[in-house]
């Protein structure tokens, strides 16, 4: 099993933590053959900055506790030669996505950018705003709308739009809007079909694994700068603050059906199961306007985000677009999306989004082909590239996704983590196997010497495998992390994707000790009070304690939501049913649904309300609370 963080770095890291490693020689001759090869410029410097209006004054947003939810960045910070430290296509793509503030797209659309990893789109409508995508917290949103409202008018939001299940468009949507007023019918709130079901699975559910891991993604504790971050290629980092979230009022339900909204027609295209399992485009036909908001971008995307998430599908995500392309490219003259900048001209949008579809439409037959071949997963990742056609083309570079790990998840989608290999059926863990290779190959101290010599050589990819082994092997050798985080230093400055640049950076500080042992974020308590209470039970079945014997059957009535459920927990499986009581349950709860929530959910030592009404045992809702793990706060990864 995973220990947590703290376990696993207390005692195990160096005594004196050493400082990260500088650029070797091989790397600085691997960024400079990169520098080579980069495509000619282009016009994304004209389009990152076109338009612009005005800033923010004060570059720190403050969350309600008063801690930094979002630093400005600072786009000065990125002009002039790469640093060695830093791939230098990364460099360019970081020094566009850092231009932030207010800017104009079309005469009545206009776009906060760099104040969140995503951007915030407001249309102007007869009387008021229309929000497309409310970033990621509440206190960048507000900020957001702040400036827009400087300069374009203090008028009401009237409607809010999610364009997919993903937190970084929906979450910051209470900077935007009251709930009251979306309670009573003065805000409109628009999703594709699914939506709800995805945004709660994902940020719940599964919320604690991919939180964690999404601190790796992201960079989340690194200091941004050449030695540091280099933002997530799809923008400059995550705000933190407030998750927040309101239900849709509205619901997508059909492609290309119309809505008005404020005076504004916006058709929408609905493309389930691509950049996420609820997503939509939508064009706005009076302004000649496509928002895709994360089926394009100006980098190749993630077909398996490293944090974690279902497979997408990449076929249908280049289908998709074919069918964007077939609609809208003829009658569009700007493009602009929910991350990175807009592309302005029909002609140039049509070329965008074909190029941008065959890169995704390359990956998914080419490693098909290969896989019909016999290649595997790891196989094809090393033999697969885009054409030199696609690949020259700034807006296919893998700043975010990658073509070895896209690749892959092609693989994976089609046949599953197995590559048919039997030594592969029913391998050893980690944990067990590292010892037997480290033994095998002559003792840590010749692991050590094979690991310097390959490292001498530049080749770190293979010093990172040897290492590897040994730290699983001893987690507490102090020369075997420090020699491994150097290595994944060094991978990290030659990474163009800058989520790997980060994976690799943290991987390094968790090594020294110095990641944070916060571990994975609570799930919002927006998130919690909205999920459907099917979806609440669903969640505690992956919580319960299989170590817990003996079967509890229990009848929950919540009655100002005229809801009932039974719970069975037998044979260690948690399984409910709605609408039904079991006559030979241990007990009857009547209880308002936030005192059961709070009950199960709220933070150790928080006062709990008791049921209002039980029949039959008294102690059964203790019982029950007892049968169910919380998820660790953190948990390692690069270490046992």
């Amino acid at each position: 099993m995973r220990t947590m963080i703290a376990a696993a770095l207390i005692g195990a890291a160096p005594a004196v933590a050493l400082a990260q490693a500088p650029p070797s020689e091989a790397t600085r001759a691997a960024n400079a053959g990169a520098r080579a090869l980069l495509p000619a410029e282009n016009q994304d410097t004209d389009f990152a900055t076109r338009g612009f209006i005005a800033t923010r004054a004060d570059p720190i947003i403050r969350a309600g506790d008063g801690s930094v939810a979002w630093r400005l960045p600072s786009p000065q910070d990125y002009t002039g030669p790469a640093p060695d430290s830093v791939n230098p296509s990364l460099w360019r793509h970081a020094g566009l996505l850092a231009q932030h503030g207010l800017f104009q797209v079309h005469e009545r659309i206009y776009q906060v950018r760099g104040f969140d990893v995503s951007n915030m789109t407001i249309v102007v409508g007869n009387t008021g705003f229309i929000i497309l995508d409310p970033l990621t917290s509440a206190e960048t949103a507000r900020a957001a709308l702040e400036l827009a409202r400087a300069h374009l008018g203090d008028k009401p939001v009237v409607a809010v739009v999610y364009s997919h299940s993903h937190a970084d468009h929906f979450a910051g949507v209470r900077g935007v809007v009251d709930a009251a007023d979306v309670a009573a019918g003065r805000v409109r709130i628009i999703a594709p079909a699914g939506f709800l079901e995805h945004a709660i699975g994902e940020n719940v559910i599964a919320g604690p694994a991919m939180s964690r891991r999404a601190q790796y993604q992201f960079g989340i504790g690194l200091e941004p700068g050449p030695m540091g971050s280099m933002g997530s290629g799809i923008g400059m980092g995550v705000s933190g603050g407030a998750r927040t979230f309101i239900p849709p009022t509205e619901t997508v339900n059909f492609t290309r059906s119309e809505t008005r909204i404020d005076g504004v027609r916006i058709e929408f295209q609905l493309t389930p199961e691509t950049e996420a399992p609820a997503e939509m485009n939508a064009y706005f036909p009076d302004f000649r306007a496509l928002w895709i908001p994360e089926n394009a971008n100006a980098t190749m995307h993630n077909v398996l985000t490293p944090r974690g998430a279902l497979v997408r599908d990449s076929k249908r995500w280049a289908d998709y677009l074919t069918e964007t392309i077939a609609w809208y490219a003829p009658r569009s003259d700007v493009y602009f999306s929910s991350h990175s900048w807009p592309r302005f001209g029909q002609g140039e949008v049509a070329r965008f989004l074909n190029t941008h579809r065959d890169a995704y439409k390359f990956l998914h037959d080419q490693s098909v082909r290969l896989m019909n071949e016999g290649f595997t997963g790891e196989e094809i990742a090393e033999a697969i590239a885009l054409p030199p056609e696609l690949n020259a083309l700034w807006w296919n570079r893998g700043y975010y996704g990658t073509m070895r790990h896209n690749s892959r998840a092609v693989y994976q989608r089609y046949m599953g983590w197995y590559d048919g290999n039997p030594a592969n059926l029913n391998p050893l863990p980690p944990s067990a196997a590292a010892p037997r290779y480290v033994e095998a190959m002559g003792g840590a101290a010749r692991v050590l010497r094979r690991a310097r010599e390959a490292y001498d050589a530049g080749d770190y990819r293979w010093t990172a495998e040897l290492l590897n082994h040994l730290v699983f092997a001893d987690p507490g050798n102090a020369e075997a992390r420090e020699a491994l985080a150097r290595a994944y230093d060094q991978m990290a400055y030659q990474a163009e994707s800058a989520i790997w640049r980060n994976m690799y950076l943290s991987a390094a500080a968790e090594l020294r000790g110095r990641m944070s042992a916060e571990g994975a974020a609570a799930a919002s308590l927006d998130f919690i009070t909205n999920t459907p209470t099917a979806m609440i039970f669903d969640l505690l079945s992956v919580r319960v304690d299989p170590r817990i014997e003996g079967e509890l059957v229990i009848n929950f009535h919540f009655p100002e939501r005229n809801e009932r459920f039974v719970a069975t927990l037998r044979n260690r499986v948690l399984v409910y049913e709605q609408d039904r009581a079991d006559p030979n349950a241990h007990a009857t709860i009547t209880m308002p649904r936030a005192a059961f929530l709070l009950g199960l959910f709220a933070p150790p030592g928080t006062p709990t309300p008791p049921p209002t009404r039980v029949e039959g045992d008294p102690q059964a809702f203790a019982a029950f609370r007892a049968r169910f793990i919380a998820p660790q706060a953190g948990f390692a990864i690069v270490t046992p």
